[in-house]
């Protein structure tokens, strides 16, 4: 079993989870910019997202691990991302970047973690794209995405 270490997160919640998952999936970037990236390509994206809390829902879980890979995995899993909605062919924040998808994934996992009783919340996403490269999102307090 391959194991990741990610950069840890300063929190106080007590406890805290992180899902790993592989996803098969391909893009492009529809900007000039991006040079090679301009025309479609894949990556197999080794994701890992954090989530902390201090309660744990009835079944005694912060967050089932089950859901985060369906929300995540079940979604983009031998897809083209640019098809997908959530992002878009004109806006720049919004092309699927490494740095888009991690924000992305954050997204999605904290619109269902705000409606758990526990009240969960997503810390941190890593989005590692190749084995060089890699992207951490953390969300920042007041700042609507």
């Amino acid at each position: 079993m391959l194991q990741q270490f990610y950069p840890q997160v300063q929190h106080d919640f007590r406890y805290e989870l992180n899902k790993d998952m592989h996803l098969s999936t391909a893009h492009y970037i529809p900007d000039e910019g991006a040079g090679v990236c301009q025309r479609v390509h894949g990556h197999t994206y080794f994701i890992n997202v954090t989530v902390a809390g201090d309660e744990l829902d009835s079944s005694g879980f912060l967050i089932n691990f089950k859901l985060l890979k369906e929300l995540v995995h079940e979604r983009w899993d031998h897809r083209l991302l640019n098809d997908d909605p959530l992002f878009s062919a004109t806006d720049g924040n919004h092309f699927p970047t490494t740095e888009v998808v991690a924000r992305k994934v954050w997204e999605i996992v904290q619109e269902v973690l705000d409606s758990k009783p526990n009240k969960p919340v997503c810390v941190q996403v890593v989005v590692r794209e190749t084995p060089t490269s890699y992207v951490v999102f953390r969300p920042k307090k007041g700042v609507d995405y």
